[in-house]
């Protein structure tokens, strides 16, 4: 992986609190190993209601634990939190750690509603610290590499971009924690879905692509919103994002696939097309009259990039306002009706590692198609979807 941050020698490592070390926090741990390694960090505290084991640790010291992150941050002089915990807690942790001295390393997504964004957005500008969202395919060096080739005109007139997401999910994901698969929890927003969690990034990364990464970027965004599991939110939607400068955006996701598949993001040009799978860094250029050129490109950690941002003035990454075109989409799917259950006609219950899993008939190749023709569910006649428009918010 390629590193932004300057060699350290002889400045300090900074002292880090971890929010969350479980789940995803497991990442969030190795990444500090890497770095601690590199004598860049020092895992100071790890805030979780349940303190951590030692083998969760190895390698990482002897860190305080607790449960309150303000207090743990005092007590162990942390300069940087990691915010690592369920969605709904992301504003008041991440608020908390600024107000305590902190620059802040937050999860993705930055906030369950468009209220909490800017809440968010505002109590951090007054706090003066820093804070990048964990969009980490953001820090991908080939979203540059695919921003210039569109704007050199490679492919021709931007016709729209798709993005598709076929993952896999069994039954035990959605009851690994409370918030699992909920819209609300004890009355709080949570909109754990599946475009605003699990593939979030190929929502942000193809508003990336087009260039309409801020909240007034978005014109309107439309929602078909299903599910095929016994839970609150979606497992298998689409959005149709309209976006200022007049691109169509469609982005179709599911964790209910017959095969998991390595999610993309593809534009759409009227003389040829790139692809950018960005969990690999990959990206396919197609265009007529020229052979297909594919490369890997490099990556910018983006606790590496907060350091830098620190150590020197770095340009962050993925500051707050830069995901508030996303959080519109995040907006949409709360505000929308509750999802449609998929008919128990149309998805079928295959033993899975620990559980059992639902495939919904035919979804990994109409989530494709979404991709490829940039049309909806609903347009592309998906069974699961009744004969009507996809619903539109537009969120000022």
């Amino acid at each position: 992986m390629g590193g932004s941050a300057a060699a350290t020698a002889g400045r300090r490592p900074v002292r880090v609190v971890l929010a969350g070390g479980r789940g995803h926090g497991h990442w969030h741990l190795d990444n500090l190993r890497r770095l601690s390694a590199r004598g860049m960090v020092k895992l100071a505290g790890v805030c979780d209601v349940r303190p951590l084991d030692a083998a969760a640790l190895t390698r990482l010291g002897r860190p305080e634990q607790g449960s309150d992150l303000g207090e743990l941050i005092e007590r162990t002089g942390a300069r940087v939190a990691i915010v690592c915990t369920p969605i709904h807690t992301h504003t008041d942790l991440a608020l908390t750690a600024a107000a305590r001295g902190a620059d802040v390393l937050l999860e993705k997504p930055p906030a369950p509603s468009l209220a909490e964004f800017r809440r968010l957005v505002a109590g951090l500008g007054g706090s003066g610290r820093a804070c990048q969202i964990g969009f980490q395919s953001l820090g991908s060096h080939a979203l540059t590499a695919v921003r210039s080739l569109v704007e050199d005109g490679a492919v021709g007139e931007l016709r729209g971009i798709g993005a598709a997401g076929n993952w896999v999910r069994e039954e035990h994901y959605f009851s690994r924690a409370a918030w699992s698969g909920r819209r609300t929890l004890g009355g709080a927003d949570v909109v754990d879905g599946v475009l605003t969690n699990p593939l979030a990034h190929a929502v942000a990364t193809a508003l990336h692509l087009d260039g309409s990464s801020r909240e007034q970027d978005v014109a309107s965004v439309g929602t078909e919103l299903f599910r095929a599991h016994d839970i609150e939110s979606d497992d298998t939607s689409c959005v149709l994002i309209r976006t200022t400068r007049g691109t169509r955006i469609v982005v179709a996701a599911t964790l209910c696939a017959a095969t998991p598949a390595e999610p993309y993001v593809v534009v759409h040009g009227t003389r040829g097309r790139i692809t950018l799978w960005y969990k690999q860094d990959r990206v396919l250029l197609q265009r007529a009259g020229h052979g297909p050129d594919e490369r890997v490109f490099d990556r910018t950690d983006l606790l590496e990039n907060l350091l830098a941002h620190r150590a020197r003035g770095a340009d962050l990454l993925v500051p707050p306002q830069s995901t508030g075109a996303f959080m519109k989409v995040v907006e949409a799917v709360r505000t929308a009706a509750d999802p449609e259950g998929v008919p128990g006609s149309l998805w079928r219950a295959v033993p899975g590692e620990r559980s059992h899993r639902r495939v919904v008939r035919d979804v990994d190749k109409l989530v494709d198609a979404a991709a490829e023709r940039l049309a909806t569910f609903g347009e592309l006649g998906a069974p699961w979807v009744r004969p009507a428009a996809p619903r539109t918010a537009v969120h000022r």
